[in-house]
C-alpha cells in the first residue's frame, strides 16, 4: 500500500467500517423506544431501566482510551474482529435475555465490544488513505455518526410496532455477521511498529477514571449534584484520572503521551471539541423535548422531524462538499464557520418556533450544515496531531472527548431547564434558555479551537505536530 496513493480497496473497506461502526451507533439510542416494552415484559423497574442504558454508555466510555492502545499495539484488524464478535455474543444474549440483569450485564458486553470497533474504525481509515484523501474519509464517518443519531429511535420504532423487545437487538446479528466477513476478507492488518509494551496501570486507571466521571455525571441530574453518590464518583474520578496523568508522565511507554498536550493543533481541538460537544450534545437532548413536549409530536414522530439534520450531513459529506469547503477555507476557518451555523440553528429553535416547525426546520438544516463542515474537521486536526502509529489511541481520545462531553451537556443543560422552570418560566421558555446556552457554549468552542489551530499554522516547522510525542522523542528518557 503506497502511502501516498492509500489502499487500492479503501473506499469498500471504508464502507465496511462504517457498517460494523453503524450498528455500535444505533444501539447508544434504541433502547430508549423500548422501555415501556422491557417495565411490562421485564418487570424492570425505573433502576433496572437506568442500568440498562447506562451498563452500556459506562463501560464504552471507560474503555475507548484502553482499546485504541491494545488496537495500536496488537493490531488494529484483530481488535476490529474481536470487537465485532463481543458485540454479536452480547446482542444475542440481550436478545434472549429472560431478567433485568441479564440484559445489563449483556449491555455490557456490548459495550466491551462498542468501545473496540469506536476507535478501530477511524484508526483503520487513517491508515488506509492518503494524507489528501483522509478529510473526506472521516467526513464519511462523521456522517454515519450522523445517521446513528438519527436512525436508532426510527428503527427502534419500527422494529416494536411488529416484534417482541428482543428483536431490536436481534437484528445486529445479520449486520454483524456481515461485517466480520467483510473485515477478515478487505481489511488489511496494522499495527504501532515499535510494539510498545501493554501499560497496564495506565490502563486500570483511565477506565476507572473515565468511568466514574461519566457515572457522577449522568447521575448528578437525578441525585443532586451534592448527594453521596455524584460526590462520591466524582472524587474516585478525580483520584483516578489525576493518578494517570502522572503515571504516564512519568513511565518509559506511556499509553497516553502527556506531550500531545505540548502540541497547540492538538489542544486547539482537544479543547474544541470538548464545548462543541458539550453544547451540541445537550442542546439536541432538550430539542427531543421540544418536539415532543411543546410541538406535541409522538415519538416516532419527533424522530422523523429530526432526520433533517442527519440527512443533511450525509448529503454534504458523502457528496465531497464539505471536504472541498474544507480544503479551500482551511481546518481553523471550518471549524468556526462550523461552529457558527451550528450556534445559528440552536438560536434558530430556541427564537423563531413559536408553536409551529419552521424555526425548527431551518435550525436542524444550519445544525446540519455545521456538522458536515467542523466535526471532520475538528476530528481531523485530532487525529493528524497524532503520530500515525497512535492512530488507535487518537481515536480513542475522540471518542472519550464525545462521551464526556455529551454527557456533560446533557447534565447541565437539563440543570438549566430545571432552574428555568422553577423560576417560573414556562417548559417551552426553559427549553429556549437551554438552547441559547447551548449555542453559546458551540460558538465559544469554535472560536478557541479556531484560534488554537490558527496559532499552531503559524508555529515553527521545528515543532510541527507529527513530531510531538513521536516515539524517538522519549529515547532519552528511557
Amino acid at each position: 500500500m503506497s502511502p501516498t496513493q492509500g489502499h487500492p480497496q479503501r473506499w469498500l473497506i471504508l464502507g465496511v467500517i462504517c457498517l460494523a461502526q453503524l450498528t455500535v451507533l444505533l444501539d447508544n439510542t434504541v433502547l430508549n423506544v423500548a422501555i415501556p416494552s422491557l417495565t411490562r415484559e421485564l418487570h424492570a423497574a425505573t433502576s433496572d431501566i437506568q442500568w440498562m442504558i447506562n451498563a452500556y454508555s459506562l463501560v464504552q466510555s471507560g474503555l475507548l482510551l484502553t482499546a485504541g492502545s491494545a488496537a495500536d499495539r496488537y493490531g488494529r484488524k484483530k481488535m476490529l474482529v474481536t470487537g465485532l464478535a463481543l458485540f454479536g455474543v452480547g446482542s444475542l444474549t440481550a436478545g434472549l435475555a429472560g431478567t433485568t440483569g441479564q440484559l445489563i450485564a449483556a449491555r455490557a458486553g456490548m459495550g466491551v465490544g462498542g468501545a473496540l470497533l469506536l476507535t478501530t474504525t477511524l484508526a483503520v481509515a487513517m491508515q488506509i488513505f492518503a494524507p489528501e484523501e483522509q478529510p473526506r474519509a472521516i467526513g464519511i464517518w462523521s456522517a454515519v455518526n450522523a445517521l446513528g443519531f438519527a436512525g436508532g429511535p426510527l428503527i427502534g420504532g419500527f422494529v416494536l410496532d411488529h416484534f417482541w423487545w428482543g428483536a431490536i437487538f436481534l437484528i445486529n446479528l445479520p449486520v454483524v455477521a456481515l461485517a466480520l466477513l467483510a473485515v477478515v476478507v478487505l481489511v488489511p492488518e496494522s499495527r504501532n511498529p515499535r510494539g510498545d509494551r501493554p501499560d497496564l496501570l495506565g490502563a486500570v486507571l483511565s477506565t476507572i477514571g473515565m468511568a466514574a466521571l461519566v457515572y457522577a455525571i449522568i447521575s448528578g441530574p437525578g441525585h443532586g449534584w451534592t448527594s453521596a453518590r455524584v460526590l462520591g464518583t466524582g472524587a474516585v474520578a478525580v483520584l483516578a484520572l489525576g493518578a494517570f496523568a502522572r503515571w504516564e508522565s512519568r513511565v518509559a511507554e506511556p499509553m497516553l503521551d502527556i506531550h500531545f498536550f505540548r502540541d497547540r493543533r492538538f489542544t486547539g481541538a482537544v479543547a474544541g471539541a470538548v464545548l462543541i460537544v458539550f453544547g451540541m450534545g445537550g442542546a439536541l437532548f432538550l430539542l427531543t423535548q421540544h418536539l415532543q413536549l411543546v410541538l406535541g409530536y409522538e415519538p416516532v414522530e419527533a424522530g422523523l422531524r429530526t432526520a433533517p439534520l442527519a440527512l443533511t450531513v450525509v448529503v454534504l459529506n458523502f457528496s465531497g462538499v464539505s471536504a472541498k469547503w474544507s480544503a479551500r477555507l482551511g481546518t481553523p476557518a471550518s471549524i468556526a464557520l462550523g461552529m457558527v451555523c451550528m450556534a445559528g440553528g440552536l438560536v434558530s429553535i430556541a427564537e423563531l418556533d413559536s408553536g409551529g416547525y419552521a424555526g425548527t426546520l431551518l435550525g436542524l438544516l444550519l445544525i446540519g450544515a455545521g456538522c458536515a463542515v467542523a466535526n471532520p474537521a475538528m476530528a481531523h486536526a485530532i487525529m493528524s496531531a497524532i503520530p500515525l502509529e497512535k492512530a488507535g489511541v487518537g481515536a480513542g481520545i475522540n471518542g472519550t472527548l464525545a462521551e464526556f462531553g455529551n454527557g456533560l451537556g446533557v447534565a447541565v443543560l437539563g440543570a438549566v431547564l430545571s432552574s428555568s422552570v422553577a423560576s417560573g418560566q414556562s417548559l417551552a421558555q426553559g427549553l429556549g434558555t437551554g438552547q441559547l446556552v447551548g449555542a453559546v457554549a458551540v460558538l465559544a468552542g469554535g472560536f478557541v479551537a479556531a484560534g488554537l489551530l490558527r496559532r499552531a499554522e503559524r508555529a515553527p516547522a521545528g515543532i510541527a505536530p507529527r513530531k510531538l510525542g513521536h516515539p524517538e522523542s522519549r529515547e532519552g528518557r528511557r
